[in-house]
């Protein structure tokens, strides 16, 4: 079963992607590295120009975890998904790893962080690591 990780480059991210190098290493499994690219609202002539630069950041973003899984042996795959991040990650996971930064549990539920909805939202096991401090 693989490992699905949610990636942005943020440091909550970051900390994911060592994590999930981690669990699939150590269960020899593949990971599935995830990155939703909805943009905000779906009318107007800004959409599709923001939408591309969404992905192209999406884009950067997976080379980068996917280098570090490389480095680590780690076999990966990677999926831009048009959704908003929690929907991606529900719609691509069979487990879950994503990275928190700084939200407190009433922040993340006021404005809807995306940890929080998996944690409320999957049917499968979501683990949640917290950012390091740098």
């Amino acid at each position: 079963m693989p490992v699905v990780l949610g990636y942005d480059e943020s440091p909550g991210a970051l900390s994911a992607l060592r994590v999930a190098i981690e669990v699939a290493t150590a269960y020899d499994e593949p990971l599935v590295i995830v990155h939703g690219v909805a943009a905000p609202g779906v009318t107007g002539e800004e959409y599709g120009a923001h939408h591309e630069a969404v992905r192209e950041a999406g884009s950067t973003a997976l080379a980068h975890a996917v280098r570090v899984a490389d480095e680590a042996g780690v076999r990966t795959s990677v999926e831009l998904i048009d959704e908003r991040p929690a929907q991606a990650l529900i719609e691509a996971a069979a487990r879950q790893v994503v990275g928190t930064w700084g939200e407190s549990a009433v922040r993340g539920a006021l404005l809807g962080s995306t940890p929080h909805k998996l944690l409320h939202l999957s049917s499968v096991p979501v683990l949640c690591v917290p950012a390091t401090e740098s």
